[in-house]
């Protein structure tokens, strides 16, 4: 169905040698690379039609939200309205190919809005593949309330997005972060809640004690993360909907550096005692702890691979940090970090095939990426501080937090493509570290 379209996409992958493309088909789309560099896919969205009155604002807010979403991938160019020749004035009404090739418009995205007196509202849209004069699928629609019309919009260009490139969705996500306020050495910090844009930003905590990484459980309904309200580092975790709190019982000195499981049973977590840090397991079941690694060295910052048989983390025992892998049941650990620098953070892709990663070499902080075996390493990004990558529900974009230097330095979410590609800074409304990428919304 994906027709000419799924070409512009396949291309684009290929150049970054990625291992997931779309599926090619023949067709008239044409688009020049160089160097890695595309031209993004123009489209055009009208503003979507209003079928009462109710629902006239929020059609065209809805068409805005779905079109920066497209945008902020940066594989699509949006085609301004000031260019179109014709408007889409009714939803069923056959549509003008010619005048959308005209403008040089690839795909077009139609939509429809209705609102019901009990404030229920329904989105309807539709996606078309200009030169080839065909719809891309059949048409969807989604029902909602209007105080969740960001969120719809999010879910209609998921659907867009994934007709088009042929990869998964994740527009209709939600990120967990460190929200930071005060002087550099004074510094109070919650954690809160946005979308993945950094709207709708909630806060899930006070600033009455330091929090640190929190991680989104698999199913998005609860954060573990790290609180110093004891004095000491423990684990604690939250449930998202009631923001009700609960420390974990464990034993030792400080319990940090925790994440869920892939089923959401159980957490792994660094436990630090009598100066010895180690790696344990924990069901949520009440059950003892299981030590994972025992060794005079400091493990930490594990993570699961997708099918929860292996764990990828941070150690110490080569003397300079570096990436291992071993069984979520513990034994011997492989390294498969062996380029220059310290390596640290790794976090295992929801695809499987890639760990990205922080590194520090030669006074500058990267975001990087490798695979499983440690084969393929490549940087993403560099600057003064970069650390704390954090996957996109589809693998295909990785958020992190960004330090400036200075006396009045501050962090900030970033994102960046795993091509290298399309940095750009996810807007907070205070400084901002940590960030947790959940899933897709239920």
């Amino acid at each position: 169905m994906m027709k000419a379209l799924s070409i512009f996409i396949a291309a684009f992958w290929a150049v970054v040698a990625l291992t997931t493309t779309a599926v090619a088909q023949n067709g008239p789309l044409r688009i020049e690379i160089t160097d890695g560099v595309i031209e993004p896919l123009p489209f055009a969205v009208p503003n979507f039609q209003p079928e009462n009155a109710a629902a006239a604002e929020l059609s065209q807010n809805i068409a805005n939200v779905v079109a920066a979403d497209l945008v902020g991938t940066g594989l699509f160019r949006q085609i301004g309205s000031d260019a179109f020749i014709s408007q889409v004035s009714n939803f069923s009404a056959p549509i003008q190919y010619a005048d959308w090739k005209a403008i040089n418009a690839q795909a077009l995205i139609t939509g429809a809005v209705n609102v019901s007196g009990d404030g229920r509202m329904t989105v309807k849209f539709r996606v078309y593949d200009v030169f080839s004069n065909a719809e891309l699928g059949d048409g969807l629609q989604f029902a909602g309330t209007t105080n969740g019309w960001r969120r719809m919009a999010h879910k209609v260009a998921d659907a867009v997005y994934s007709r088009i490139t042929g990869e998964g969705p994740y527009f209709d996500s939600r990120v967990v972060f460190v929200s930071e306020t005060g002087p550099k050495n004074d510094r109070k910090k919650r954690l809160a809640i946005m979308d993945y844009d950094g709207q709708n930003t909630q806060f899930l905590t006070d600033s009455s004690a330091i929090v640190l990484a929190p991680r989104f459980s698999p199913t998005g309904d609860r954060v573990i993360y790290t609180s110093y309200a004891s004095g000491f580092p423990r684990i604690n975790v939250l449930d998202v909907a009631s923001v009700g709190i609960r420390q974990l019982d464990m034993p030792g000195e400080m319990t940090f550096a925790p994440r869920f499981s892939q089923d959401g049973q159980s957490v792994v977590f660094s436990l630090s005692n009598g100066g010895n840090t180690d790696l344990y397991r924990m069901s949520f079941n009440g059950a003892a702890p299981t030590r994972l690694t025992s060794a005079p060295s400091i493990e930490t910052a594990p993570s699961f691979s997708p099918d929860g048989q292996r764990i990828v983390f941070e150690s110490d025992r080569s003397g300079s940090p570096q990436l291992y892998i071993m069984s979520a049941n513990g034994g011997e650990a492989q390294r498969i970090s062996f380029g220059e620098g310290r390596y640290g953070t790794p976090v295992w892709s929801p695809r499987g095939d890639l760990i990205a990663f922080t590194k520090q070499n030669k006074g500058r902080f990267h975001i990087g990426v490798m695979r499983t075996d440690g084969s393929e390493e490549r940087l993403l990004t560099a600057s003064f501080l970069d650390e704390g990558p954090s996957w996109s529900p589809n693998g295909r974009v990785i958020m992190f937090t960004r330090e400036t230097q200075g006396a009045n330095g501050a962090p900030a979410l970033y994102s960046v493509d795993i091509s290298g590609r399309n940095l750009k800074q996810v807007r907070t409304p205070n400084a901002a570290s940590d960030p947790s990428w959940g899933p897709l919304q239920r």
